[in-house]
């Protein structure tokens, strides 16, 4: 019998480009979900997950949302992310208001168009199960990196609100007006979905098992340099290391007002000179 831990050499080439795939990377890919609906899922159900996979794309896929529907837990929704192929975190919420795409008739952002996150209500901060279902809501609706966006663009705002126990999800299109200036004037118009949301059971992952998935390799750490410093507001400041100067020979611009006379230059500093007499008249 072969020991369980026994690592399998690639018979073929796509099995070893499999294989490079899954291996870590400094860089991670683009986050992708999965999206599974169970067999008792209702209308509503069926329509969020429609809806959110607008959004999203579907399977080398470290990201999940499940869809279910039954007396105990009506309209019910798990999203969870994986950490080296095992769940770490996973959460529960309740759907108890939905309002599709299609019900709002008003224009929709093209697909694909990478959203401006935001997060309002102090429990994203204070709360750890709060926190971190503002990571998975990040890592679900982010979209890939990219170095530069236009200002074009920015047409998506996703909103995610927490009060009151529950969490409101709303979508926006940016709408650019003109102001009469070069800086447009900015519009948000309802364009759905929207939902609200209770939160439910939880499943976190340790907080030693969650450091781990946080941690970067060395490689992209950025290096600390010598003498540089940067303030609350970003701005580097560097710290040069000279020599002593001798002032005496630091050349200057020479003006007439600074010239020594030549009688000073006679005698150094000036010294026993006598002041001129003046005229008697």
């Amino acid at each position: 019998m072969e020991p369980l831990d026994r690592v399998l050499k690639p018979k073929t080439k796509r099995a070893k480009r499999l294989l490079e795939k899954r291996e870590p990377k400094l860089t991670e890919n683009t986050k992708n979900a999965m999206l599974i609906k169970g067999g008792n899922a209702n209308l509503t159900v069926t329509g969020v997950l429609k809806d959110i996979e607008f959004f999203s794309k579907k399977s080398d896929c470290s990201l999940f949302m499940f869809g279910s529907h039954n007396k105990k837990r009506p309209n019910n929704l798990i999203i969870g992310c994986m950490f080296d192929y095992h769940v770490l975190d996973m959460i529960e919420l309740g759907i108890e208001k939905f309002v599709s795409l299609k019900e709002i008739k008003n224009s929709k952002c093209p697909e694909g168009t990478k959203p401006m996150l935001i997060f309002a209500g102090d429990m994203f901060d204070l709360s750890e199960e709060y926190r971190r279902l503002k990571s998975l809501l990040i890592d679900f609706f982010r979209g890939p990196t990219v170095p530069y966006v236009r200002l074009a663009g920015l047409e998506h705002v996703l909103h995610f609100t927490a009060m009151d126990g529950k969490i409101y999800m709303r979508s926006y299109k940016v709408l650019l007006k003109k102001s009469g200036c070069k800086i447009p004037r900015i519009e948000l118009e309802d364009m759905g979905p929207s939902l609200d949301l209770v939160m439910r059971r939880t499943h976190l992952a340790s907080d030693d098992l969650y450091k781990l998935s946080l941690k970067q390799p060395k490689a992209l750490k950025p290096k600390k340099k010598k003498n540089i410093s940067r303030d609350v507001f970003g701005t580097t400041y560097g710290r040069i290391h000279m020599k002593k100067q001798d002032l005496g020979k630091l050349q200057t611009r020479k003006m007439k007002g600074l010239r020594k006379r030549p009688a000073e230059r006679m005698t150094g500093d000036g010294e026993g000179i006598s002041p001129k007499k003046t005229k008697s008249a």
